[in-house]
């Protein structure tokens, strides 16, 4: 398919965002080609226009970001034979190659573009019953907690678990305990409407880290027990220094928001005579995305309420300052091509 295509494009050295004409990608053996139907715009974009956030597998200085993806097979590759033309999927963000885990719109083109060319093992296939607009979501914004959830963190049905920071990852963090459930179910966030939000969500309780009562508020909660489990969605020094010491005997924090800061423990003695435990966490797995599709389509997820919404693919600029303002505190933004 010859021609151009418009692609949001970074600049990594100068951190000069841009919206310009590219030429159309072809599949090279083992690749396909998709027409984007959706991408979502997640807080990672922000920070690598930032500069917070460097590729560290990219060649070359600019990128198309966008690693929340899904949509349409418009051709598949030479020797591709597990895709087809006309395949609705939505595309795993990122894939292991020479050692190293590569990550869509960071280390190679996303999908804020009219077109993406990805691995074809990467493509889990969607049906028809998921709108694109909630599908592209579903890598990171839902894959991310769902993995912190099951895998890292391990929780079981009944335990009481906080949840720090309601924003997108958060929001469907509270969303997912309460699927496997959790319980009680703690969301804390500063902001109002993100409190009321994890309550629309499934929270059994939504409390404000700067009340002067927060620390009894979370005592009544867990009946006197502390947390079984603390997700840190929100990637703050002082969410972590809360969060450890909200925890019960055997607790652990999950550290799924990046900070790039020290992490401090300010009683080390009480943290090991209470055997706590502090644990990293990094997207997901390759099966959590299929997992996810699964659960949504068979009614057990719903992310209609997630996105927050909807723009052009020629306002991504716009989307990147709505979203790093937090104006109108939004779940998730998606861009439609």
């Amino acid at each position: 398919m010859p021609g151009t295509m418009l692609a949001g494009r970074l600049n990594v050295e100068t951190k000069e965002f841009t919206l310009t004409e590219v030429p159309i990608p072809e599949p090279r053996p083992g690749f396909v080609r998709v027409k984007v139907g959706a991408a979502g715009v997640c807080l990672s974009d922000v920070h690598l226009i930032q500069g917070l956030l460097h590729p560290q597998f990219l060649q070359g200085s600019e990128v198309t970001l966008g690693h929340e993806v899904a949509g349409t097979v418009d051709l598949p590759g030479p020797g591709v034979t597990s895709a087809a033309a006309g395949d609705r999927v939505v595309i795993q963000a990122g894939y292991e190659h020479g050692g190293a885990t590569l990550t869509m719109g960071v280390d190679y083109d996303g999908g804020w573009a009219e077109y993406v060319v990805v691995p074809a093992g990467v493509l889990v296939p969607l049906g028809d019953d998921i709108p694109f607009d909630q599908a592209c979501i579903v890598p990171d914004a839902v894959s991310t907690p769902w993995g912190a959830i099951s895998s890292t963190a391990d929780i079981r049905a009944g335990e009481a678990v906080g949840v720090w920071g309601i924003g997108g990852l958060g929001a469907h963090g509270v969303q997912l305990l309460r699927l496997i459930g959790a319980a009680p179910i703690i969301a804390v966030d500063p902001i109002p409407e993100a409190r009321q939000r994890a309550l629309d969500f499934g929270a059994d309780y939504a409390l404000d880290p700067l009340a002067e009562d927060f620390g009894d508020a979370m005592k009544a909660a867990t009946g006197g027990q502390g947390l079984d489990a603390a997700l840190d969605f929100a990637g703050v020094d002082a969410v972590r220094a809360q969060a450890v010491k909200c925890l019960g005997r055997r607790g652990r924090l999950v550290l799924v928001g990046l900070s790039g800061t020290p992490i401090t423990i300010s009683d080390s003695t009480g943290f090991s005579y209470a055997r706590k435990q502090i644990l990293g966490h990094y997207g997901s797995e390759a099966h959590h995305v299929p997992e996810l599709v699964k659960l949504t389509r068979l009614g057990r997820l719903d992310f209609a309420k997630s996105v927050s919404a909807r723009l052009p693919l020629r306002d991504a600029a716009q989307a990147v300052k709505q979203l790093e303002a937090k104006e109108g505190n939004p779940i998730r933004l998606v861009l439609i091509p």
